[in-house]
């Protein structure tokens, strides 16, 4: 039984689980599953993600996994995208609860309630208050990025493939990336790895 993504070509949670697959040359399938019409979720996903959120990933063995940071860490382990020390490998966790917790919750929220939510563009204060709660996000980053070339262990890692997930289209959160030019170097040599996927490639 071959890997199944159920995605969403502009969910940046699904992109970094697809980012990982392309790196890792694995071959999968995909479910296209909407980020706006939520109708069906407990029928797609009854027994497969109790959150009902994608991306879920279907294992070789039929089993599921579900939350993005989840299956990049399954995803990686044994291979150069995971850390391998005791302390790094936290160290990498603590940027993917940063991703999850300080990060994502605000540029990617931010990104839909401007162009994809169905009433999109009618949540000025809430979409102010996440562009605020981003740019913080992104000034941690900053300040990181100005003494290493990656977040953990000076390589490429599943800790960089979150936080690039959205950072990249922080623009469209409205956002620019102007004040934080660490980052956009950083960004530059996420996207030069080789194996590299655009987000909508």
């Amino acid at each position: 039984m071959s890997l199944l993504l159920y995605d969403n070509p502009v969910s940046g949670n699904a992109y970094k689980v697809r980012l990982l697959l392309a790196h890792l040359q694995l071959p999968y399938e995909r479910v296209e599953v909407s980020v706006t019409d939520r109708t069906n979720r407990q029928e797609l996903f009854a027994g497969k993600n109790p959150s009902l959120r994608i991306p879920v990933l279907r294992l070789e063995d039929g089993t599921h996994l579900g939350e993005s940071n989840a299956i990049l860490w399954y995803l990686a382990e044994g291979t150069r995208f995971l850390a391998e020390g005791r302390l790094e490998r936290a160290r990498l966790l603590q940027w993917m609860f940063f991703e999850q917790y300080d990060h994502e919750p605000n540029i990617a929220v931010a990104r839909y309630l401007l162009h994809y939510a169905p009433d999109a563009g009618q949540h000025a204060e809430i979409v102010a208050a996440r562009q605020q709660g981003g740019r913080r996000a992104l000034a941690a980053m900053e300040r990181h990025l100005k003494q290493h070339c990656y977040f953990v262990d000076e390589r490429f890692t599943i800790a960089d493939i979150a936080l690039y997930a959205y950072t990249h289209v922080a623009d469209e959160a409205g956002i620019g990336l102007g004040d934080y030019p660490s980052v956009g170097n950083w960004l530059r040599r996420v996207a030069a790895e080789p194996g590299h996927a655009a987000l909508l490639g």
